[in-house]
Order: C-alpha cells, then sequence, then structure tokens
C-alpha cells in the first residue's frame, strides 16, 4: 500500500516547555517534526531540509522569529513555505510586524492545539496548491511573469528570463527602465487593454496584460515580435478567439483544466466551456485530438 509521504514541521522556540506541548499536541499527526531553538540555528535548518511549514516563536534572544522569517523568504526555495508565528503578543503592531516580515498566520500563546492542527493543515493544502500551481508554469513553456505595482519582477518562468537575455536585458535594465514602464501600464486600466512594445538592447519584446493575480500581483506574458505568437498562428489556422486559442495552447502542452484555470485566471468549469467552443470548432470529440490538431500547426 502506498503510504501518504509526511510533511516536515520546523518548531522554532526557545522554551522546553512549549517545544514539549507541541511535541504532544502534533504527535499521531503523520507529520515529521524538526527543532531549533533560536533563529539562527532556524535559518540553517530551514535552507538545508526546506520544511513544508514553519511554526515560529515570535520573541527569541539574539535573532528573533521576525528577523528570522525576512532571511528565510528571501531564499526562493522557501518563498512559498508558510510561516505561522506563535507569539503572546496580540497587539495589532505586532500582528503587522509578523505579517511585513513574511508570516503566513499567526496563533497566540496559550496555543490551542486542535486550533493550531486546523491552521497548519489549511496551510499546507494552500502551499501545495501554489507550488504545483508555479511548478506548471515553470514546465508549460510560457512567456509569463509577474510584477508588483512599481514594476518589480515577484516571479517569472524559466522561459522568460531566457528570452530577456535574448534581448539583452540586464538586471539593471530589468529593475529601473522596464520597471518604470511596467509601473505605468499595470496600474492604468486604459493602458493595459493594449499590448506594451518595448525595446531591449538586441530585439523588441512585447508586453501583454493577463490579470491581477493576488493583491499587488499582476500577471504579464511577453512575446518575441521576431518570432511568431503560437495563440496567434492557432486562430490563423483555426476559427478561434483568442481566449480559446490560449486554452488549446495549454491544452496541446498537455495541462489539465485545472492548471489552465490558474495560469489564465478563469474557472475550471470556464475552462471546460471554452473547450466545448473548441471541440465544435474543430470538428473533435476530445481533449487529445484537439491537442494533435493544436500540434500539427508548429
Amino acid at each position: 500500500m502506498h503510504r501518504k509521504q509526511k510533511n516536515v514541521v520546523l518548531i522554532v522556540d526557545d522554551s522546553p516547555e512549549t517545544l514539549s506541548m507541541l511535541n504532544d499536541a502534533l504527535d499521531g499527526q503523520n507529520l515529521t517534526l524538526l527543532i531549533a531553538m533560536e533563529g539562527q540555528q532556524a535559518v540553517t535548518i530551514a535552507e538545508n531540509i526546506h520544511p513544508d511549514i514553519i511554526l515560529m516563536d515570535a520573541m527569541m534572544p539574539n535573532m528573533d522569529g521576525f528577523e528570522a522569517c525576512k532571511i528565510i523568504k528571501q531564499n526562493p526555495l522557501l518563498k512559498h513555505t508558510p510561516v505561522i508565528f506563535m507569539t503572546g503578543m496580540s497587539d495589532t503592531q505586532s500582528v503587522k510586524k509578523g505579517f511585513a516580515a513574511g508570516g503566513t498566520d499567526y496563533i497566540t500563546k496559550p496555543i490551542n492545539p486542535d486550533e493550531l492542527i486546523i491552521r497548519m493543515q489549511s496551510h499546507l493544502s494552500n502551499a501545495k496548491i501554489t507550488i504545483h500551481a508555479q511548478q506548471a508554469l515553470d514546465n508549460s513553456g510560457q512567456f509569463l511573469f509577474a510584477v508588483n505595482k512599481v514594476g518589480q519582477i515577484k516571479w517569472a518562468t524559466p522561459q522568460t528570463y531566457q528570452l530577456f537575455e535574448l534581448a539583452g536585458a540586464d538586471e539593471q535594465w530589468l529593475t529601473t527602465s522596464l520597471a518604470k514602464k511596467l509601473a505605468n501600464f499595470v496600474v492604468n486600466p486604459d493602458k493595459r487593454q493594449f499590448p506594451l512594445r518595448i525595446n531591449a538592447a538586441q530585439k523588441p519584446l512585447e508586453l501583454k496584460y493577463i490579470s491581477e493575480t493576488d493583491d499587488n500581483e499582476f500577471l504579464l506574458r511577453l512575446s518575441d515580435l521576431e518570432q511568431p505568437d503560437e495563440t496567434v498562428i492557432l486562430r490563423n489556422k483555426y476559427p478561434l478567439t483568442e481566449r480559446e486559442s490560449e486554452v488549446l495552447l495549454w491544452i496541446s502542452k498537455g495541462k489539465t483544466n485545472r492548471e489552465i484555470a490558474t495560469v489564465l485566471s478563469m474557472s475550471p468549469r470556464t475552462v471546460n466551456k471554452h473547450l466545448e467552443q473548441i471541440f465544435k470548432k474543430l470538428g473533435v470529440e476530445n481533449r487529445t485530438s484537439a491537442a494533435a490538431m493544436a500540434l500539427q500547426c508548429f
């Protein structure tokens, strides 16, 4: 029988009593528990082991939990790892400080074990969905990236970074000249209705606004103007709308309705409705046949 893999929990607290209580509370929950008794030790363990979730005491000597969380969140491999702060402080300023440091949630001491387990399960589930969606994006071959309101890149698929490199876009250009253009683009509803053309050092590029995927996060698609857009190729070959061509392109890359829905910021049900129209227009009965027709165009 296949046994479910255990989630790894890093508990960070300088109190032996708290550590003992948490060990007893989480025993039998199909978890692997790791212990750190101060902030720097937590950073070292997190960077080497990559836990699935971290329970972080806010107040500790030397490096406190807030500083440890900030350092941990700077690691790209740990940016989606939930951090739940455990604190005796429930004042608004402390709560804001925890979230500003990259915390996902907080729970006040004395800790209610049942409440903690429920919160942990929720954050573990959400983190896995986020990580799977990011993996789908990274493996999709799509030129997608997200920026914040000031135009700084928050994340990008490997293909996007490769295209920027081919276009001669160095780090300084991305963080200054491009960031300024993007900041003006993403916050202006009128401007983002139309593609934004930019001239990098070695080739022209085009940016298209897709959606606001999160608070202060805007999803964009990058295109090489010297290469034909795959969705345009599909629309030239078949009587598809722009959205239908995007869905068909993802289908041809073997993605599920849920993965497509995440990338295109729509519900799986909407993806399915587009598929119905695609099948009808292409004269096919299933996604395999539709994918085969799409691949014939490339």
